[in-house]
């Protein structure tokens, strides 16, 4: 599965680029209590990766850097969520997926479905390593894939129909 579609690379000069920071951050907002009616539907889904996934690969590693930053921070001032002690590695882990992302689609200029399992994957180990670093723990890290994994797959598939057809 593999296709060309539009991808875009917004600059921070252009107005559009905030629009959509802004939008994908009410979906931030929104999606998680969605997701959270399921139980552990916030840990196996990981519904604010998905957003950052499929606005930094479609809109470019800007959008999905400015979303990843703001997101986990204007979430815990209106809701709580997250936690206060998670932020520092929540933020980390979609500043990672939105630049890999974000670089992935500018490099190839394409979606495919392998792409966006080499930048879930990449950005697995590599936010997984930061975390490593920060918390000093390996159960969470492993535990983004052992139960991630139906929010992985949403990821990747949901990421590719969001570029192909949106």
């Amino acid at each position: 599965m593999e296709t060309t579609a539009r991808l875009y690379n917004l600059n921070y000069d252009e107005a559009r680029t905030y629009l959509w920071t802004a939008l994908f951050v009410v979906c931030n907002m929104l999606l998680p209590h969605l997701f959270h009616l399921i139980p552990q539907g916030g840990i196996i889904f990981a519904p604010l990766s998905f957003v950052i996934l499929a606005g930094a690969y479609k809109l470019g590693w800007r959008v999905g850097l400015l979303a990843a930053l703001a997101s986990p921070l204007v979430n815990h001032l209106l809701t709580g969520m997250p936690a206060w002690g998670v932020m520092p590695v929540m933020t980390l882990k979609l500043v990672v997926l939105a630049l890999v992302a974000g670089l992935t689609a500018q490099y190839f200029k394409k979606v495919s479905v392998i792409l966006l399992v080499g930048v879930v994957l990449a950005s697995i180990l590599i936010g997984g390593l930061g975390e490593l670093i920060i918390t000093g723990g390996l159960v969470a890290t492993i535990q983004d894939v052992t139960v991630g994994w139906p929010g992985l797959l949403l990821q990747i598939v949901g990421t590719y129909l969001v570029c192909k057809y949106l």
